[in-house]
């Protein structure tokens, strides 16, 4: 069994918690209070916007087999994902100019920085956010939201695009010869801090 398919593995009741989660379970309704979203919207912004640091950070490290892909994955996300955040922005009202970071974001983001000083653990620390987010979008993509917005928000993530994004990830992080016992270790740390960054400060 490859790493990435034995975290997976670990991974799948991590996962299972998130989609239990009462933020995700009402996006997957389509009756999540905007209030809610609209916290949630800002500060997974503020999130990307690091996240992609973590691949510019991770691409100066890169073997050249990856360097590329690392620099898809930096546009993919700067350019993709956070398109997505801006028109659902004007749609909730959400101020992302003036957001500021809430715990689990600042938490979360300084962990995945620091991990990124070592190429193979970088990889490991970011890869619950990847799997993570590609395997509830295809969950929620089996029964979507009527919601409009929030279906869009599902189809992001269920998009075959991100789901290959996501594999060549995986296979990345099988070829950088990190140590599986430290990834584990910052796997299950960043699967934490997902499951804490739906916890959405309010007020």
């Amino acid at each position: 069994m490859s790493l990435a398919a034995h975290l997976e593995d670990i991974g799948g009741p991590l996962v299972a918690a998130q989609r239990a989660h009462p933020t995700v379970a009402g996006i997957a309704a389509g009756d999540l209070p905007e209030p809610v979203f609209r916290s949630w919207l800002e500060q997974d912004y503020l999130f990307l916007l690091d996240y992609v640091r973590v691949f510019s950070r991770l691409a100066w490290q890169a073997p050249a087999a990856h360097l590329g892909d690392l620099v898809d994955l930096a546009h993919a996300t700067f350019h993709d994902e956070l398109a997505l955040h801006r028109s659902l922005a004007a749609e909730f009202g959400a101020d992302l100019d003036g957001a500021i970071k809430g715990g689990p974001c600042a938490d979360y983001t300084a962990f995945l920085l620091d991990s990124a000083a070592n190429y193979g653990e970088g990889l490991a620390a970011l890869y619950p956010c990847m799997w993570g987010y590609s395997t509830l979008g295809a969950q929620l993509a089996a029964d979507p939201p009527a919601e409009p917005r929030y279906r869009r928000w599902v189809d992001t993530y269920a998009d075959p695009g991100f789901a290959a994004l996501t594999r060549r990830c995986a296979e990345m992080l099988d070829e950088s010869g990190v140590d599986p016992v430290r990834a584990e270790l910052l796997f299950r740390e960043g699967m934490r801090h997902e499951l804490a960054f739906w916890d959405v400060p309010l007020g």
